[in-house]
Formats: structure tokens, sequence, C-alpha cells
């Protein structure tokens, strides 16, 4: 039971509250961070299980009403530490936590598996004051299981559903953090990409998702899939959220040596590229080959409409670019031999010793019950593990320069440079492959809906380290369209 005051704020403010909006409450005392913390957990308790619930978050964090107790006391004390201070973050169930909650990759096999360390990221929020509410559920190891696995399953989560509708696919593999925030579970979360894992989700249930540079976050503790292009990023209801989110990730790790070659975005405030007149004088290709013919005519429209858009802001529209190696003869090798080299070193580095130590070992655990484990196989699993985890094969090493040459030279790097582009334009997560290979950023925004309330995003996606530039042009677009509708939750 809420007292009078709490429940009128749940009820009428809690709803598409923003990092800045908190921190104003906060700051005049209409509402404590114990009590924040308290409403989200009567808003998972609503709308995430039961019949109709979204099955977004996997655990709870336990300790998370104790740590905003202290937090108040501190703010109180001393002021707040960050922009983050107090604010629940949902987290994916692949960042390593060295606390009373698991970290599984939504896997069976590691669903007794703690952390014997944080991961950097969460270090990162903790030292900022930010309170990690619970792990949510993913598509089991972030879909790199098996083929046809539905996005958002895990064997140990269930499946994750779209807000916006049952029938909606909830994207992969960054669902349950998706879901939770365009749910309002959560105000803000962390999901990961290796290719089209936060863009994917981020545009199925109309929230902002930030695929970063690789090498502008940390990936240390994270369970992975690929050493080249693996990384975290923020899933969150506005554009300024995801800026203020890196704001405080951003930082050079030790243990990962990617992130010394973001040296000139370490001590950058995110939130100064933030205005709302910055798509003028912008050149901006849209992709359409290999790309729109993959949409309905309904997500056509809205994308002619917010090409328009784009126009009426300003910028200069070049249509129809084409990236040259679109249809490349492509392959997941990367991924393929990439996998069990570094997830027997998450395994050894980070899972408390009563887990398993080897793919080898997981496989053969998902052997034992197929009924509960193996609902989809684990066909890719399978193929990694006869790899010979030195990455010593031609086909991987080939692979490898082929991949690095004809995304980034030969592909991103060449369209942008050939069209004298900002950035490239897409629906959804439809050009993320390239991009992923590349290891270079996007960004996608809500943009609309179908009739029968399917969400669509547009997707900005440029060079390495380019994110300033794209969360000015994200921002404008948001401001000027405001698209972004939430969930009517039952």
């Amino acid at each position: 039971m809420l007292n009078e005051r709490l429940q009128k704020f749940y009820e009428e403010q809690l709803e598409e509250l923003t990092i800045d909006d908190i921190r104003i409450a906060l700051k005049k005392e209409l509402i404590t961070i114990k009590e924040l913390i308290m409403l989200y957990l009567k808003r998972i308790a609503e709308f995430d299980k039961g019949e109709n619930g979204v099955n977004a978050i996997l655990e709870i964090n336990p300790e998370a009403i104790q740590q905003a107790e202290a937090l108040d006391m501190e703010r109180k004390e001393s002021g707040f530490r960050s922009s983050l201070h107090g604010i629940p973050v949902l987290i994916k169930d692949n960042l390593a936590t060295a606390d009373k909650m698991h970290t599984s990759a939504g896997s069976l096999a590691l669903a007794d598996s703690y952390a014997m360390k944080d991961s950097f990221l969460v270090k990162q929020l903790r030292e900022a004051g930010a309170i990690i509410i619970g792990k949510a559920n993913m598509t089991e190891w972030a879909n790199f299981m098996t083929e046809n696995m539905k996005n958002g399953y895990s064997s140990r989560g269930g499946q994750v559903l779209n807000p916006y509708g049952s029938g909606i696919d909830c994207g992969g593999s960054s669902s349950g953090s998706a879901a939770g925030i365009a749910a309002n579970l959560a105000m803000v979360a962390i999901g990961t990409e290796t290719s089209g894992s936060i863009l994917s989700p981020a545009s199925q249930n109309s929230v902002v998702g930030v695929k970063p540079t690789v090498g502008l976050l940390s990936r240390s503790g994270i369970i992975p899939i690929s050493i080249t292009q693996d990384t975290a990023g923020p899933i969150t209801r506005t554009v300024k959220d995801a800026a203020l989110l890196l704001n405080t990730l951003v930082a050079h790790d030790p243990s990962d040596p990617v992130t010394k070659t973001n040296h000139e975005l370490t001590e950058f405030n995110f939130t100064s590229s933030l205005e709302k007149d910055t798509l003028q004088g912008s050149r901006l290709g849209i992709a359409r080959e290999g790309i729109f013919e993959n949409i309905s005519d309904e997500e056509k429209l809205i994308m002619e409409e917010a090409i328009q858009k784009l126009k009426d802001l300003g910028a200069e529209v070049i249509d129809s670019v084409v990236v040259k190696t679109m249809d490349a003869p492509w392959s997941m090798d990367v991924m393929l031999f990439e996998f069990k080299t570094a997830l027997n070193s998450y395994l050894h580095e980070y899972a408390s010793t009563t887990s398993p130590k080897t793919l080898a070992d997981i496989i053969q655990f998902n052997r034992l019950e197929p009924s509960t484990r193996l609902k989809y196989g684990q066909t890719i699993l399978e193929k990694s593990e006869q790899s010979s985890g030195t990455l010593t094969e031609p086909a991987y090493l080939h692979a490898l320069t082929f991949d690095y040459t004809n995304s980034k030279e030969k592909g991103i790097d060449l369209t942008l440079a050939e069209n004298n582009l900002d950035a490239i334009v897409y629906p959804n997560n439809l050009g993320a492959a390239i991009p992923a290979k590349a290891g270079y950023p996007s960004i996608t925004v809500p943009a609309g809906y179908t009739s029968e309330g399917h969400p669509v995003g547009i997707t900005f996606t440029s060079k390495a380290y380019s994110e300033p530039m794209l969360l000015k042009l994200a921002y404008a677009y948001e401001q000027a369209t405001l698209k972004r509708k939430a969930p009517k939750l039952e």
C-alpha cells in the first residue's frame, strides 16, 4: 500500500519521467530515492509478470531499497554524486555483477552462477550512484546459441513480450532491456550488441538505442560473443538520457585495450551535443537498396515522412546511396571462431568456481535435459566448439581481414566519402550488419507506428567515434517529432 502522496506520484508522474525530471523531484523533495525504487518495484509487480506481463525482468536486486536509503542519506549530507545518483538502471543479464544477483546470459547452465567481480561498466554505474534495480531477460547467449531461436527467448527466463502488443516481435537480443524501458520498469537500461542486438529491440519497442563505437565503452566482464564486434550501449526513452549514461560509462579500461582509442571522448560531455537545430546543413544518405524492400508499405510511408522531416529541418538528403559491399559474401566466421575463445576466457575470470568453465561444459550440460535447456537446439554453440580456441585457423584470419576491409575501407568509409555524408540513414536495424562488423556507431530513435501499433525506428550510422554528431542528429529529429508514445499496459 502506498500513501496518498506516493500513489498520486505513481499515477500521475512516474510514467515517461526522465533523469532530469527525477533530479528535480528529488531536489524539491517530492520523492526520495527509496520511494522511487519502491514505485518501480510496484510497477514491475503490476506489469512484468502474470498473464499480460512483459517478462522483461529476469532478477531483482534484493539490496536495491537498502542501497537507495544509503544514497538518500549521502545526498542530504554531501549532495549528488552525478546525474545518475539514485537512478534505477536495468542491465542485461550478460553483465557481471558481484552481488546477490546471478549472471547467466539467460542460460540454465549459469542460472546458479555468481560473478566473482563486477564488470567495468557496473563499477562505473555504482560509483556514479546509480542503482542496478535488476537484470533484464534476453535472447539466450545473446542469440548466438542456435539457428531460428525466437527473439527474446531464454531457457532461464522464458519469452520477453513486446509491450506494444504480444504479437509484435520484441527484437533481440537486448530484448528485456528495451521492453523494460518501453514499459517504464526502470528509468534507463544497458544492452549489448554484436550485430543489431541494441538497435533491433530498441526500434521494435519504440525507445532510443545507442550502439557505440567498439572501444568507446569497456567490454570487461560482459559475457561475450565476438572480441572484435561486441559492445555495450544505452537503451533509454530519450536521447538526452542516453547521453547522460554515456557521460558516466565512457572511460579507459586497462583490461580492455581497445578503450585506449577513445581518448578524444573520455572527458567529453555528450549532452553538449544536444541542440534542436543541428540538422541544419547536415548531409544524410538514405540507404534503400537491399533494405527498404524488407519493410512493409506502411513502414515505408513512415520512413518517407521521417525523411521529409529531415529535409524540413534543414538536412540535405542524398537519396538512395549504396554501400557497395552490401552484397559481399559476408559470413559469421569471425563470431564463430571468437566466441569459444572469448567465452572460455570470461568463464575462467568471472564465473564462480561452481560454474561451467568451458563452452564444452555448457554444451554437455544442455544435452542432459534437452526438453528444458534446448527448446531450439544449440547448433551454433556446437559449431563454435569445433574450432581450436586458438584463433589460428586460416578461415578465421581470412574472414577477419575480409570483414574489416569490406565493412570499413570499402564499405561505410567509402560511402561516406564518395557522397560527402555526415551519416547514413535506414529503418530499424536493417542496415546494422556492416557497421557492426566495422565496429562503427549507430543510434536509433522512434519514428512512428503502423496502424496495428508496430513501432518503427529511424537509425543513423557514421564513422568511428562520431557519437557526438549522431546524438546531435538524433536529438534534433526526436525533439522536432516527439514520435514516442508510451504503450498501453494492462
